[in-house]
């Protein structure tokens, strides 16, 4: 009951985070608490299930593909920051070419 309700409070954190801000940062954030929350809801399951062995299996799958989702995305924000020296999303959008 405590694990159904972190995944559904992280998960609307996450969500918040990433609808409410405008810095490309504070998106990264929200997303990386989303994939907790995902997480978490698979070993939840797994636990449930009493299938513990394919619950680990894919989430350490899920934390390698986070580690390279995350390291290209903080690429990619840190180019726009140097390109048009602003991590505002409204800043961003302005722009043409």
């Amino acid at each position: 009951m405590v694990s159904a309700i972190s995944v559904v409070l992280l998960f609307v954190i996450g969500i918040y985070c990433i609808l409410a801000t405008h810095n490309l940062i504070r998106v990264l954030i929200g997303l990386e608490i989303l994939i907790k929350a995902v997480t978490l809801l698979l070993i939840t399951a797994g636990f449930i299930d009493l299938n513990m062995a394919l619950a680990q299996g894919l989430v350490i799958t899920i934390i390698v593909i986070e580690v390279v989702i995350m390291t290209v995305a903080a690429g990619v924000v840190l180019g726009i920051h140097r390109h048009y020296n602003s991590l505002d999303v409204r800043n961003i959008r302005k722009l043409k070419g």
